[in-house]
């Protein structure tokens, strides 16, 4: 019987974030504050996928996300997927669907937006149009691309 060898470790109990396209792991481990748990986490960049042809992969032991904080990581991976591990096995596979709306993650990119000069937590309306994901702005009321909104 031939052996498989992993490039991360397998995690007993957790999330493992699965298919984050290359170079955006740090992003989401900053975003969701992952390492503020306590429990191990384990990280791998550029490694090999069959579909994107490279990725990234966040494991964390000890730690479930819920499907409104999976939902979260659509904005920043939405081909990825979150895998709840028990005992070494996948017991659940989360498909990510944005969320509606998004709440102090991204700052408005619009410097006439009231949330730059009011003590206001941003907060966008979240569309999906033509395959491309759009911010509206619950101030300002201005459309933005995904790309063109940093983080907060």
């Amino acid at each position: 019987m031939e052996k498989k060898q992993y490039s991360v470790e397998a995690i007993q109990t957790g999330t493992v974030i699965d298919h984050i396209p290359a170079g955006k792991g740090l992003a989401i481990l900053r975003q969701f504050k992952l390492l503020h748990y306590g429990n191990a986490v384990t990280v791998g960049f550029n490694l090999p996928s069959k579909t994107q042809g490279s990725k990234d992969i966040v494991k964390i032991s000890g730690v479930h996300l819920d499907e409104k904080a999976a939902n979260r990581l659509a904005l920043f991976a939405p081909e990825a997927t979150v895998n709840v591990i028990e005992d070494f096995k996948v017991v659940q596979k989360m498909r990510l669907n944005l969320p509606e709306t998004i709440s102090e993650v991204f700052r408005c990119p619009n410097a006439n937006c009231a949330s730059h000069g009011e003590p206001v937590k941003s907060r966008f309306y979240v569309r999906n149009q033509s395959g491309q994901t759009k911010l509206k702005c619950h101030y300002c009321e201005k459309t933005f691309s995904r790309e063109s909104v940093a983080e907060a």
